[in-house]
Protein backbone atom coordinates (compact mmCIF):
# COMPACT_ATOMS: atom_id res chain seq x y z
CA UNK A 1 0.00 0.00 0.00
CA UNK A 2 1.19 3.50 -0.81
CA UNK A 3 0.90 7.01 0.54
CA UNK A 4 1.99 9.97 -1.57
CA UNK A 5 3.29 13.46 -0.94
CA UNK A 6 0.38 15.89 -1.35
CA UNK A 7 0.73 18.45 -4.14
CA UNK A 8 -0.47 21.68 -2.53
CA UNK A 9 -1.69 24.38 -4.89
CA UNK A 10 -2.02 28.01 -3.80
CA UNK A 11 -4.85 29.63 -5.75
CA UNK A 12 -6.52 33.04 -5.72
CA UNK A 13 -9.71 31.54 -4.29
CA UNK A 14 -8.00 29.13 -1.87
CA UNK A 15 -8.37 29.12 1.90
CA UNK A 16 -6.48 27.98 4.99
CA UNK A 17 -8.27 24.72 5.87
CA UNK A 18 -6.34 22.07 3.97
CA UNK A 19 -3.09 22.02 5.98
CA UNK A 20 -4.73 21.70 9.42
CA UNK A 21 -7.26 19.22 8.06
CA UNK A 22 -4.45 17.05 6.74
CA UNK A 23 -2.44 17.59 9.95
CA UNK A 24 0.59 18.90 8.07
CA UNK A 25 2.83 21.91 8.73
CA UNK A 26 3.52 24.31 5.86
CA UNK A 27 4.26 27.98 5.29
CA UNK A 28 2.13 27.86 2.16
CA UNK A 29 -1.07 29.94 2.19
CA UNK A 30 -4.28 30.15 0.15
CA UNK A 31 -4.13 26.43 -0.54
CA UNK A 32 -7.12 25.78 -2.75
CA UNK A 33 -6.31 22.21 -3.71
CA UNK A 34 -4.35 19.26 -2.41
CA UNK A 35 -3.73 16.83 -5.24
CA UNK A 36 -3.67 13.58 -3.31
CA UNK A 37 -3.07 11.18 -6.16
CA UNK A 38 -2.18 12.41 -9.63
CA UNK A 39 -0.72 11.07 -12.82
CA UNK A 40 -1.23 14.39 -14.65
CA UNK A 41 1.90 15.29 -16.61
CA UNK A 42 3.98 17.78 -14.65
CA UNK A 43 2.01 17.04 -11.47
CA UNK A 44 2.84 13.39 -10.86
CA UNK A 45 2.43 12.14 -7.30
CA UNK A 46 5.54 10.88 -5.49
CA UNK A 47 5.55 7.99 -3.01
CA UNK A 48 6.00 9.46 0.47
CA UNK A 49 7.40 6.57 2.50
CA UNK A 50 8.54 2.96 2.47
CA UNK A 51 11.04 1.17 0.21
CA UNK A 52 9.77 2.94 -2.91
CA UNK A 53 9.75 6.45 -1.41
CA UNK A 54 10.60 9.10 -4.01
CA UNK A 55 9.16 7.09 -6.91
CA UNK A 56 6.79 8.96 -9.22
CA UNK A 57 3.40 7.39 -9.85
CA UNK A 58 3.99 6.66 -13.58
CA UNK A 59 7.27 4.92 -12.69
CA UNK A 60 5.47 2.92 -10.02
CA UNK A 61 2.96 1.81 -12.64
CA UNK A 62 5.72 0.90 -15.08
CA UNK A 63 7.37 -1.19 -12.36
CA UNK A 64 4.28 -3.05 -11.12
CA UNK A 65 1.83 -2.85 -14.04
CA UNK A 66 -1.30 -4.97 -13.67
CA UNK A 67 -0.40 -5.94 -10.10
CA UNK A 68 -0.98 -2.31 -9.16
CA UNK A 69 -3.72 -1.16 -11.57
CA UNK A 70 -5.49 -4.43 -12.36
CA UNK A 71 -5.18 -6.38 -15.60
CA UNK A 72 -8.04 -4.72 -17.51
CA UNK A 73 -7.10 -1.26 -16.23
CA UNK A 74 -3.46 -1.69 -17.21
CA UNK A 75 -4.46 -2.81 -20.71
CA UNK A 76 -6.71 0.23 -20.94
CA UNK A 77 -4.58 2.94 -19.32
CA UNK A 78 -0.98 1.69 -19.35
CA UNK A 79 1.27 3.82 -17.17
CA UNK A 80 -1.25 6.67 -16.88
CA UNK A 81 -3.09 6.53 -13.57
CA UNK A 82 -6.78 6.90 -14.53
CA UNK A 83 -8.05 8.96 -11.56
CA UNK A 84 -7.16 12.35 -10.11
CA UNK A 85 -7.94 12.64 -6.39
CA UNK A 86 -8.18 16.01 -4.61
CA UNK A 87 -9.28 17.91 -1.55
CA UNK A 88 -10.59 21.40 -2.41
CA UNK A 89 -10.99 24.39 -0.08
CA UNK A 90 -12.94 27.27 -1.61
CA UNK A 91 -12.59 30.52 0.35
CA UNK A 92 -14.19 32.33 -2.60
CA UNK A 93 -16.52 31.20 -5.37
CA UNK A 94 -14.73 29.21 -8.05
CA UNK A 95 -15.37 30.01 -11.70
CA UNK A 96 -18.38 28.50 -13.46
CA UNK A 97 -17.00 25.81 -15.72
CA UNK A 98 -17.63 22.71 -17.77
CA UNK A 99 -15.51 19.79 -18.94
CA UNK A 100 -15.69 18.05 -22.33
CA UNK A 101 -16.58 14.39 -22.72
CA UNK A 102 -14.08 11.83 -24.00
CA UNK A 103 -14.98 12.21 -27.67
CA UNK A 104 -14.76 16.01 -27.72
CA UNK A 105 -11.64 16.10 -25.53
CA UNK A 106 -9.92 13.67 -27.87
CA UNK A 107 -10.99 15.63 -30.95
CA UNK A 108 -9.88 19.01 -29.54
CA UNK A 109 -7.00 18.16 -27.21
CA UNK A 110 -6.00 14.55 -27.84
CA UNK A 111 -6.92 13.96 -24.22
CA UNK A 112 -9.52 12.24 -22.09
CA UNK A 113 -12.60 14.08 -20.93
CA UNK A 114 -13.51 14.74 -17.32
CA UNK A 115 -16.35 13.17 -15.39
CA UNK A 116 -16.10 13.84 -11.65
CA UNK A 117 -17.88 13.76 -8.30
CA UNK A 118 -17.89 15.83 -5.12
CA UNK A 119 -18.27 14.65 -1.54
CA UNK A 120 -18.84 17.57 0.84
CA UNK A 121 -16.47 17.23 3.81
CA UNK A 122 -17.31 20.44 5.68
CA UNK A 123 -19.04 23.76 5.09
CA UNK A 124 -19.13 27.32 6.31
CA UNK A 125 -22.46 29.06 6.82
CA UNK A 126 -24.14 29.77 3.48
CA UNK A 127 -21.84 27.38 1.60
CA UNK A 128 -23.27 26.41 -1.78
CA UNK A 129 -22.63 24.65 -5.05
CA UNK A 130 -23.95 25.23 -8.56
CA UNK A 131 -24.77 22.18 -10.65
CA UNK A 132 -26.73 22.02 -13.90
CA UNK A 133 -29.30 24.30 -15.51
CA UNK A 134 -32.42 25.18 -13.53
CA UNK A 135 -34.43 25.66 -16.74
CA UNK A 136 -34.15 24.82 -20.40
CA UNK A 137 -31.86 27.14 -22.34
CA UNK A 138 -30.49 27.15 -25.86
CA UNK A 139 -26.79 27.50 -26.66
CA UNK A 140 -27.52 31.05 -27.82
CA UNK A 141 -29.28 31.91 -24.55
CA UNK A 142 -26.34 30.47 -22.61
CA UNK A 143 -23.91 32.65 -24.58
CA UNK A 144 -26.03 35.77 -24.05
CA UNK A 145 -26.22 35.10 -20.30
CA UNK A 146 -22.44 35.06 -20.06
CA UNK A 147 -22.24 38.34 -21.95
CA UNK A 148 -24.78 40.11 -19.73
CA UNK A 149 -23.59 38.53 -16.43
CA UNK A 150 -26.79 36.58 -15.76
CA UNK A 151 -25.40 33.04 -16.15
CA UNK A 152 -25.81 32.36 -12.41
CA UNK A 153 -29.57 32.94 -12.78
CA UNK A 154 -29.78 29.94 -15.10
CA UNK A 155 -28.06 27.43 -12.82
CA UNK A 156 -29.41 25.26 -10.01
CA UNK A 157 -28.02 26.46 -6.67
CA UNK A 158 -27.72 24.14 -3.68
CA UNK A 159 -27.15 25.02 -0.06
CA UNK A 160 -24.89 22.21 1.13
CA UNK A 161 -23.95 20.38 4.30
CA UNK A 162 -21.33 17.72 5.15
CA UNK A 163 -22.06 14.40 3.48
CA UNK A 164 -23.75 15.83 0.40
CA UNK A 165 -22.74 14.19 -2.88
CA UNK A 166 -22.88 15.50 -6.44
CA UNK A 167 -22.07 13.47 -9.55
CA UNK A 168 -20.87 15.63 -12.43
CA UNK A 169 -20.77 13.87 -15.80
CA UNK A 170 -18.78 15.61 -18.50
CA UNK A 171 -20.87 18.38 -20.03
CA UNK A 172 -22.62 19.50 -16.84
CA UNK A 173 -22.05 23.18 -16.00
CA UNK A 174 -21.00 23.56 -12.37
CA UNK A 175 -19.17 25.66 -9.79
CA UNK A 176 -17.92 25.23 -6.25
CA UNK A 177 -19.16 28.06 -4.03
CA UNK A 178 -17.38 29.84 -1.20
CA UNK A 179 -17.27 28.02 2.12
CA UNK A 180 -17.15 24.56 0.52
CA UNK A 181 -14.55 21.98 1.53
CA UNK A 182 -14.87 18.90 -0.65
CA UNK A 183 -13.24 15.67 -1.72
CA UNK A 184 -13.16 15.30 -5.51
CA UNK A 185 -12.72 12.14 -7.57
CA UNK A 186 -12.36 12.59 -11.32
CA UNK A 187 -10.96 11.19 -14.51
CA UNK A 188 -7.32 12.02 -15.09
CA UNK A 189 -7.75 15.12 -17.20
CA UNK A 190 -6.88 18.74 -16.59
CA UNK A 191 -9.12 20.19 -19.31
CA UNK A 192 -11.46 22.85 -17.96
CA UNK A 193 -13.48 25.38 -19.91
CA UNK A 194 -13.93 28.47 -17.74
CA UNK A 195 -17.31 30.00 -18.57
CA UNK A 196 -17.65 32.83 -16.08
CA UNK A 197 -15.35 34.23 -13.40
CA UNK A 198 -17.27 37.07 -11.73
CA UNK A 199 -14.95 39.67 -13.28
CA UNK A 200 -12.04 38.44 -11.18
CA UNK A 201 -8.41 39.14 -12.07
CA UNK A 202 -5.49 36.77 -11.73
CA UNK A 203 -2.17 37.25 -10.00
CA UNK A 204 -0.99 39.30 -12.98
CA UNK A 205 -3.82 41.80 -12.47
CA UNK A 206 -5.56 40.78 -15.70
CA UNK A 207 -8.93 39.02 -16.08
CA UNK A 208 -8.51 35.26 -16.24
CA UNK A 209 -9.11 33.68 -19.65
CA UNK A 210 -12.63 32.53 -20.43
CA UNK A 211 -13.57 29.72 -22.82
CA UNK A 212 -17.16 30.72 -23.55
CA UNK A 213 -17.20 29.51 -27.14
CA UNK A 214 -15.39 26.24 -26.47
CA UNK A 215 -17.77 25.54 -23.61
CA UNK A 216 -20.80 26.19 -25.81
CA UNK A 217 -20.19 23.00 -27.76
CA UNK A 218 -19.20 20.97 -24.69
CA UNK A 219 -22.26 21.68 -22.55
CA UNK A 220 -25.01 19.13 -22.02
CA UNK A 221 -28.13 21.34 -21.99
CA UNK A 222 -30.35 18.62 -20.47
CA UNK A 223 -32.35 19.83 -17.46
CA UNK A 224 -32.91 17.50 -14.49
CA UNK A 225 -35.31 18.03 -11.57
CA UNK A 226 -32.52 17.39 -9.04
CA UNK A 227 -28.75 17.20 -9.52
CA UNK A 228 -27.90 16.03 -6.01
CA UNK A 229 -26.98 12.36 -5.47
CA UNK A 230 -29.24 10.88 -2.82
CA UNK A 231 -28.19 8.01 -0.56
CA UNK A 232 -29.05 6.60 2.86
CA UNK A 233 -26.18 6.90 5.36
CA UNK A 234 -25.40 3.73 7.31
CA UNK A 235 -22.74 2.75 9.82
CA UNK A 236 -20.37 -0.17 9.40
CA UNK A 237 -21.27 -1.16 5.87
CA UNK A 238 -20.40 -0.12 2.32
CA UNK A 239 -22.71 2.58 0.99
CA UNK A 240 -22.31 3.04 -2.76
CA UNK A 241 -22.45 6.70 -3.79
CA UNK A 242 -21.53 6.72 -7.49
CA UNK A 243 -21.07 3.97 -10.07
CA UNK A 244 -20.06 5.00 -13.58
CA UNK A 245 -17.67 3.71 -16.25
CA UNK A 246 -14.88 5.90 -14.85
CA UNK A 247 -15.06 5.07 -11.14
CA UNK A 248 -17.18 3.49 -8.43
CA UNK A 249 -17.07 5.35 -5.11
CA UNK A 250 -18.43 4.16 -1.77
CA UNK A 251 -18.60 5.51 1.76
CA UNK A 252 -17.62 3.64 4.92
CA UNK A 253 -18.67 5.27 8.19
CA UNK A 254 -17.07 2.90 10.68
CA UNK A 255 -17.45 2.40 14.41
CA UNK A 256 -16.06 -1.13 14.30
CA UNK A 257 -13.71 -3.22 12.18
CA UNK A 258 -14.80 -4.09 8.64
CA UNK A 259 -13.11 -6.21 5.98
CA UNK A 260 -13.55 -5.40 2.30
CA UNK A 261 -13.31 -8.49 0.08
CA UNK A 262 -11.29 -7.58 -3.02
CA UNK A 263 -10.72 -11.11 -4.36
CA UNK A 264 -13.16 -10.72 -7.25
CA UNK A 265 -12.13 -7.16 -8.07
CA UNK A 266 -9.55 -6.52 -10.80
CA UNK A 267 -8.72 -2.97 -9.73
CA UNK A 268 -6.67 -0.80 -7.43
CA UNK A 269 -8.57 0.89 -4.59
CA UNK A 270 -8.07 4.53 -3.57
CA UNK A 271 -8.93 5.15 0.08
CA UNK A 272 -9.50 8.73 1.23
CA UNK A 273 -9.74 9.23 4.99
CA UNK A 274 -12.38 11.90 5.64
CA UNK A 275 -12.61 11.74 9.42
CA UNK A 276 -10.93 10.00 12.35
CA UNK A 277 -7.94 7.72 12.73
CA UNK A 278 -7.40 4.02 12.20
CA UNK A 279 -5.45 1.37 10.32
CA UNK A 280 -5.68 -0.42 6.99
CA UNK A 281 -4.34 -4.00 6.71
CA UNK A 282 -4.23 -6.06 3.52
CA UNK A 283 -4.23 -9.85 3.18
CA UNK A 284 -0.42 -9.93 3.10
CA UNK A 285 -0.33 -8.44 6.58
CA UNK A 286 0.89 -4.98 5.59
CA UNK A 287 -0.62 -2.38 7.92
CA UNK A 288 -0.63 1.37 7.42
CA UNK A 289 -2.03 3.96 9.83
CA UNK A 290 -4.44 6.51 8.38
CA UNK A 291 -5.81 9.75 9.70
CA UNK A 292 -8.12 12.50 8.50
CA UNK A 293 -6.91 14.01 5.23
CA UNK A 294 -4.70 11.11 4.12
CA UNK A 295 -5.08 9.05 0.95
CA UNK A 296 -3.84 5.49 0.43
CA UNK A 297 -3.48 3.54 -2.82
CA UNK A 298 -4.18 -0.18 -2.39
CA UNK A 299 -2.75 -2.33 -5.22
CA UNK A 300 -5.01 -4.55 -7.30
CA UNK A 301 -3.03 -7.56 -6.07
CA UNK A 302 -4.55 -7.13 -2.59
CA UNK A 303 -7.27 -9.72 -1.93
CA UNK A 304 -8.80 -8.03 1.09
CA UNK A 305 -8.61 -4.85 3.12
CA UNK A 306 -9.29 -4.73 6.86
CA UNK A 307 -10.32 -1.28 8.06
CA UNK A 308 -10.02 -0.73 11.81
CA UNK A 309 -11.23 2.53 13.36
CA UNK A 310 -9.63 4.08 16.41
CA UNK A 311 -12.96 5.27 17.71
CA UNK A 312 -14.62 6.29 14.44
CA UNK A 313 -13.31 6.30 10.88
CA UNK A 314 -14.95 7.70 7.74
CA UNK A 315 -13.50 6.58 4.41
CA UNK A 316 -14.21 7.01 0.71
CA UNK A 317 -13.13 4.11 -1.50
CA UNK A 318 -12.85 4.38 -5.29
CA UNK A 319 -12.03 1.79 -7.93
CA UNK A 320 -12.78 1.05 -11.57
CA UNK A 321 -15.12 -1.84 -12.37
Amino acid sequence: MYKFQPILKSLIWGGEKIAPYKEIATDQHNIGESWELSGVEGNESVVAEGPEAGTKLPDLLARHGAALLGKANYERFGNEFPLLIKFIDARQDLSIQVHPNDALAWERHHSKGKTEMWYVVSTDEDAHLLSGFSKQVTPEEYEASVADNTITDLLARYAIRPGDVFFLPAGRVHAIGSGSFIAEIQQTSNITYRIYDYGRVGADGKPRELHTEQAKGAIDYTVLPDYRTHYTPEHDTRVELVACPYFTTSLFDLTREQTLDLSARDSFVVVMCLEGHGTLTDDRGETVPVHQGETVLVPASAQSLRMVPDGTLKLLTSWID
